[in-house]
């Protein structure tokens, strides 16, 4: 896999005018403390997804399981000796990190099992909470829409996402007890509103797993809606079987089977992020 360094030129250079007139781009991040929720098949396929409509698309692992790396068919010795993990900690450049996929459009900021290191060795540097939001300033205007796969919890890695996030898409799955603790992460988001990241907002809720012949789906997805309002998406992430097999392949759905009904659900949320912004 080709490093992103030989097809973009570094922020560097450009010239101040060109900084000055660049578009900031979207930064979005997929978080849910709750593990087995459709995070990291959201972002991936989301991110995918963007990037076939040919937004130019950054994914971000923020998880040190590197599953979203993996699902991008992207192996753990590849990046080893270069991935967030070096870059959050000032260890490489950005640009050495970041990875071409198989999918134009789409780069990944890939993540290692190091990166669970990466909590303890920050704690006590100077604006720590801030040193993804840093590191992705110096690529930023080299995409339009940036997406972060958050890992499950609350920890320093997602606080540093929610801080250098324009907004929150939180997938929700279709089950019994779909909003427990639910009431932290809106609560973590409050206070990172408060004192880290005043333009933080959810941009949206995501109903997975959703089965229309179910009741309980049914009954889950009226119970978010009466919660969230408007914020829920339109488009609701069905199972299903292929959007399931994908990661084992190495791949997102767009690549492993276009038409199935996973792909054709996280194209249409795709179009509604983009419609909305």
């Amino acid at each position: 896999m080709t490093s992103t360094t030989e097809a973009a030129p570094a922020a560097a250079t450009k010239s101040p005018t060109e900084k000055l007139g660049a578009r900031r781009p979207a930064i979005i991040a997929v978080a849910n403390q709750k593990g087995g929720v459709g995070k990291t098949t959201t972002a991936v396929n989301l991110a995918a997804c963007l990037a076939v409509a040919e937004k130019r698309t950054l994914l971000v692992d923020m998880d040190p399981q590197a599953n979203a790396t993996s699902g991008c068919g992207i192996e753990a010795a590849e990046v080893e000796k270069g991935n967030i993990y070096h870059a959050l900690l000032g260890h490489l450049p950005i640009h050495d990190v970041v990875h071409l996929t198989k999918i134009p459009h789409l780069s990944l900021l890939p993540s290692h099992i190091n990166l669970t290191g990466a909590e303890v060795e920050m704690v006590n540097m100077i604006a720590r909470e801030q040193k993804l939001s840093n590191i992705l300033g110096d690529v930023g205007e080299e995409y339009e829409y940036v997406i972060l796969d958050c890992p499950p919890s609350l920890g320093q890695l997602t606080l540093n996402s929610l801080t250098a996030a324009d907004s929150v898409l939180i997938p929700i799955q279709c089950e019994y007890y779909a909003l427990e603790g639910l009431g932290k992460l809106l609560n973590t988001i409050r206070l990172i509103q408060r004192h880290l990241n005043k333009k933080l907002q959810i941009c949206g809720v995501l109903l997975t797993m959703y089965d229309r012949r179910l009741n309980l789906s049914r009954q889950v997805a009226d119970e978010v809606r009466s919660y969230f309002g408007n914020k829920v998406y339109k488009t609701a992430i069905a199972r299903n079987v292929r959007l399931a097999e994908a990661p084992g392949h190495g791949q997102p759905i767009v690549l492993y089977d276009i038409v199935s009904p996973g792909a054709q659900n996280y194209m249409s949320l795709a179009g509604e992020i983009i419609k909305h912004g």
